[in-house]
């Protein structure tokens, strides 16, 4: 089923299919047009997949989910028996879904989410149901700030997607990536300073077809040793590291370069 859909989406609908194969040129210009199309292709066939098994999940066993997802979560649990809190930070990998149910389901932790609300009611109050059933602590980005308080006073792991678009360019991090200046948005390492935690880098990626991987990484855990910017500078390398490594796991028509750099607006943001 995933098959065909993503043939439908690449060959006819052609589904964002200009603003991947933009990115796909800007990441690797040094690729053939016909390299570039491969990652494409392998990238929808993620993509589609990705939305099969999301459905998948709802009903998914816990023996299911045990054979499916693979993970190092002891570098997590770690800080757990030490009674120190965490930051997981991650890119826009695949497939999200599986991790954010075996993070909260195997891991020490109450696992904190935050996410975006969908406008239809019925589609959210579904997609909660999903990623609350093995206790993760949901909060809507639109209400962090506010919600996250609750929370913080009690043990958790926090799970952030950190490659998101910032809202305004002018208050962003902007650093390399992929040889180009992208802003990054602050609020990570913001908040990774103001609680003085562990921050740790979460690549996930598939094994094989339906079977998923972490792999935690610990970034640092005394980030207010790190000046203005680094943090997140360091964050954008990790994960250009691993689009590097699988190339199609990343996701592609999410509109990462969309803030032209402008020197006269944006020069002061730039970290050296």
């Amino acid at each position: 089923m995933s098959d065909a859909i993503a043939g439908l989406i690449y060959h006819v609908l052609g589904y964002r299919k200009e603003v991947v194969m933009q990115n796909l040129l800007i990441a690797f210009p040094e690729k053939t047009e016909k390299e570039r199309i491969q990652i494409a292709k392998a990238f929808y066939l993620n993509f589609t997949d990705t939305f099969i098994e999301t459905i998948k999940l709802l009903s998914i066993s816990e023996k299911g989910l045990r054979k499916r997802f693979s993970s190092n979560i002891e570098v997590v649990d770690a800080f757990y028996d030490q009674g120190v809190d965490v930051q997981l930070e991650a890119g826009h990998f695949f497939n999200w879904e599986f991790i954010n149910l075996g993070v909260s389901k195997y891991g020490k932790f109450p696992f904190v989410g935050v996410y975006m609300p969908v406008s239809n009611k019925a589609v959210n109050r579904i997609m909660m149901q999903l990623r609350s059933r093995y206790g993760t602590i949901l909060i809507p980005a639109t209400d962090f700030r506010n919600k996250f308080r609750e929370y913080a006073k009690d043990r958790y792991s926090l799970g952030l997607a950190a490659d998101q678009n910032p809202g305004n360019p002018a208050n962003a991090h902007w650093v390399y990536f992929f040889n180009r200046l992208t802003p990054f948005v602050t609020g990570p390492e913001k908040g990774a300073k103001l609680n003085n935690i562990p921050v740790i880098f979460a690549n996930f990626y598939k094994k094989k077809r339906g079977y998923y991987h972490i792999q935690f990484e610990v970034i640092t855990t005394e980030p207010r040793t790190f000046e203005e910017g680094k943090l997140t500078q360091v964050f954008a390398s990790y994960v250009e590291k691993a689009i590097k490594q699988i190339p199609d796991n990343y996701l592609w028509s999410h509109k990462r370069w969309k803030w032209e750099f402008d020197e006269e607006k944006y020069g002061d943001r730039v970290i050296k």
